[in-house]
């Protein structure tokens, strides 16, 4: 689990969110599963989100799609204010909107804890990451397999994630497209070098095609955190799944 021992007495949210603070040095490698409530059944969402925290998860990955940046519709933050109230892991939104801004205070106010957008979606990306900030959530860039990594060379300071998506975005349950290991590999180079000139660390998360099977590679590209859809909510027994891949993650140094 993410929590160390001197941390699990910590019964707050804003505890727990210390404790998975990027902004300190860790002393040795963290592994988070983010299971994405899109997978879930939305009949019984709310038993799904507590079902699998229990299970072993570590956040909540919340997508937002606005059927113009992407080609289809989900959830906003009526969804997210609900289950809020359900379990103190901190909720990770994802938005695949444009334009952002507007969203951003909303979530927010609705119980966001990490709240992440892609470049093609903001006007100007340095404010948008300091609107997330200013809103008391975590900020973090998105990029597509198209998109290049340069987008990060002038906002590093603002980062607190960083997501490699390893599909396209609009529907779950597409295979992982194997590139994204490279992106993996040179945004942990960058990663690596703003820690070592800063002490400050960014999570790197990805989100597409991530299972059992390879979930292993994917953390030796250097991915600290794993968005899993229907690998976990398609399964039978999530804690089961979970600890599978936390049997894998084992074997990366």
């Amino acid at each position: 689990m993410v929590f160390s021992a001197d941390q699990a007495g910590k019964q707050t949210l804003s505890g727990k969110i210390r404790a998975l603070s990027p902004f300190t040095r860790p002393t040795m490698r963290t592994f988070r599963i983010a299971p994405s409530i899109l997978s879930a059944n939305f009949a019984c969402l709310g038993q799904e989100v507590t079902d699998v925290i229990a299970a072993g998860a570590d956040i909540i990955h919340f997508d937002v799609m606005d059927n113009h940046y992407v080609p289809n519709l989900t959830i906003g933050p009526l969804v997210c204010e609900a289950i809020r109230p359900l379990t103190e892991a901190p909720i990770d939104v994802h938005l695949m909107v444009k334009p952002v801004d507007s969203l951003v205070p909303m979530f927010a106010k609705a119980g966001a804890n990490l709240i992440t957008f892609h470049p093609e979606g903001s006007e100007h990306v340095d404010r948008t990451l300091a609107l997330i900030r200013d809103c008391g959530c975590k900020a973090g860039l998105v990029f597509n397999p198209a998109t290049p990594l340069h987008h990060l060379d002038h906002v590093m300071d603002k980062l607190d994630m960083i997501l490699i998506m390893s599909v396209n975005p609009g529907f779950g349950g597409q295979s992982f497209i194997p590139q994204a290991l490279n992106k993996l590999r040179e945004a942990r180079r960058r990663i690596d070098a703003y820690r070592e000139a800063t002490g400050r660390d960014i999570w790197l998360e990805v989100d597409g095609g991530v299972k059992v099977d390879n979930i292993a590679e994917i953390a030796a590209a250097g991915a600290d955190t794993f968005v899993a859809g229907s690998a976990i909510y398609g399964a039978d027994d999530y804690a089961a799944t979970i600890a599978a891949m936390r049997a894998e993650l084992a074997k990366v140094a």
